[in-house]
């Protein structure tokens, strides 16, 4: 196009040292490009396509991510679905689901959220149940229930979970932490056939499990459970269940996540990072009902000279977790990968510096949040509260509203009446 300076077309150019770049292909031929989160929107403007952004920047627009209720609390949460209507007086919510923000004046009713309470544990005990019929493993509806389901990804930061829960394990040992609200920590997660390293972050989870879940001194205090095929039939059993939504990506990295939504919608508290739609859950909901914890995009986008290798040798509950992955704590099998995760936190690789990803820099935040919501959760009134805003401010959230902004702004269309 006229006008763009040379050295700025040449990063642009659509054929570029005999290879198609299919993005700018993309965002040529198109009349629209939209992010989909408001902070993924800013950030494809601002930093990855800012070139084109300058270029085209009516083209540009957000369309934030939804799911569907019909889906994710009609069919997978009957209990609370059918108080809903009994609350709100009809069943029009399901068809509009911004109906659920009057739901907000319960918020601190002791008699409905004694009764959101019931429903909870309810759909605990049906989770329960799916995990002994499918793993053979018991579980008690009474403890805290803290689940990441999501694509096994580095990104999303699985391992990340797993180190802090480990950290959290040796604690509980050392009686460094006292009055510790029991909680499972559950996983579901599926690694791409090739991923190797994603396959080495599942293996270590399950070595902790095995772990934690065969030490007789914390039996009673912690568990971990990594579900087999995790699914659309056992997400509809985790969603529901869940007192913690694990959404703990790389600040920037998410480009939205759909799984706090669910988790939102039927009640849960969000742990997680300001990322993606995380960051528009805890407008709605307020962030006094959530757990935000570590760097944002801004702050990492300033760090310089980043060492994690200096935090390792700085912090001794650090060394002490990371070193399980090397004197012999965990078994791989003689594969090597654990010592290729420990590598890549500390030494990096080839294709990447070290700890891209950020978890030691946010590891202390991050064990720092989940005992705070360990230990928040004994007022178990103030924290069903929580739990109730979150879904009553879940409305905005509706695959509906998604859909229908993509009907009006991009493919301009009207819907069929009657």
């Amino acid at each position: 196009a006229a006008g763009i300076p040379e050295e700025k077309a040449e990063g642009m150019a659509i054929i570029q040292d005999g290879k198609i770049h299919m993005a700018r292909l993309a965002i040529y031929l198109s009349h629209s490009v939209n992010g989909v989160a408001r902070i993924h929107t800013e950030i494809l403007k601002q930093r990855e396509l800012h070139d084109w952004y300058e270029l085209y920047p009516e083209r540009f627009n957000n369309k934030t991510n939804g799911i569907t209720q019909r889906r994710w609390l009609v069919l997978a949460n009957p209990h609370l679905a059918n108080y809903i209507t009994r609350l709100l007086g009809s069943d029009q919510w399901v068809t509009d689901l911004d109906q659920l923000e009057e739901l907000k004046k319960f918020g601190t009713d002791e008699q409905v959220l004694k009764s959101f309470q019931d429903i909870k544990q309810i759909n605990k005990q049906r989770l329960c149940d799916m995990i002994w019929k499918r793993e053979g493993m018991k579980l008690s509806p009474d403890f805290i229930f803290d689940i990441q389901v999501k694509r096994l990804h580095e990104y999303k930061r699985q391992f990340l979970n797993a180190l802090a829960i480990l950290d959290i394990y040796y604690c509980l040992k050392d009686k460094v932490i006292a009055d510790f609200t029991p909680t499972v920590f559950i996983f579901g997660a599926k690694a791409a056939p090739g991923y190797m390293r994603a396959k080495a972050i599942i293996k270590f989870i399950n070595e902790v499990a095995k772990l934690i879940n065969n030490d007789p001194e914390v039996n009673d205090l912690m568990k971990v459970i990594f579900v087999t095929n995790y699914d659309v039939s056992y997400g509809e059993r985790l969603f529901p269940a869940a007192d913690v939504s694990e959404q703990i990506s790389t600040a920037g990295t998410e480009a939205s996540g759909t799984g706090n939504m669910k988790f939102m919608l039927n009640g849960a508290v969000t742990l997680g990072t300001y990322d993606g739609a995380n960051v528009e859950i805890v407008e709605a909901a307020g962030m006094e009902n959530n757990y935000i914890f570590g760097a944002r995009v801004e702050e990492l986008e300033a760090l310089k000279d980043y060492d994690p290798a200096a935090l390792y040798e700085g912090n001794a509950r650090i060394r002490r977790i990371l070193d399980t992955l090397i004197d012999g704590t965990f078994d791989d099998g003689g594969t090597g990968m654990f010592q290729e995760l420990y590598d890549s936190l500390l030494k990096g690789a080839s294709w990447h510096d070290p700890d891209n990803y950020y978890l030691l820099y946010d590891l202390p935040s991050y064990i720092a949040a989940k005992l705070k919501v360990n230990r928040e959760y004994k007022d178990r009134m103030k924290f069903a509260s929580r739990c109730w805003m979150n879904m009553a401010s879940a409305g905005r959230f509706s695959s509906d509203r998604t859909i229908r902004e993509y009907a009006e702004d991009i493919w301009d269309i009207a819907p069929i009446e009657g």
